[in-house]
């Protein structure tokens, strides 16, 4: 019984199983700015924002309702909105959804 529950639950990202989460993109504002890692954030390359993992992180993500993924590196806190682990890059979101979705469910994994 203890095998059959132990199973059955949600494995971390860290241990390479999928978790589920809400994501959203950057504004424009915000391109140009220096990210919490320090490099300068830009719309227009694949990252994201999570509020521990380290960065430099890859999260490969998943859209739920259509299957495309994209992978992401991590360079920023966040995200700002407390029911969403990740906000991305506008080329990120793009990879994986319409911008004019605005907040789409995904699946995630830590790659390394």
């Amino acid at each position: 019984m203890f095998f059959f529950i132990y199973a059955c639950g949600s494995r971390s990202p860290h241990q390479g199983g999928y978790r589920t989460t809400t994501v959203s993109f950057y504004a424009n504002k915000f391109n140009g700015k220096r990210t919490a890692s320090g490099e300068i954030f830009s719309n227009s390359k694949l990252t994201g924002a999570h509020r521990s993992l380290p960065f430099g992180s890859k999260v490969e993500m998943i859209n739920t309702a259509n299957e495309k993924s994209v992978i992401v590196e991590i360079n920023d806190r966040g995200a700002l909105k407390g029911s969403r682990e990740f906000d991305i890059s506008q080329k990120a979101f793009k990879k994986i959804a319409n911008l004019e979705d605005g907040v789409v469910k995904i699946k995630y994994r830590l790659l390394n």
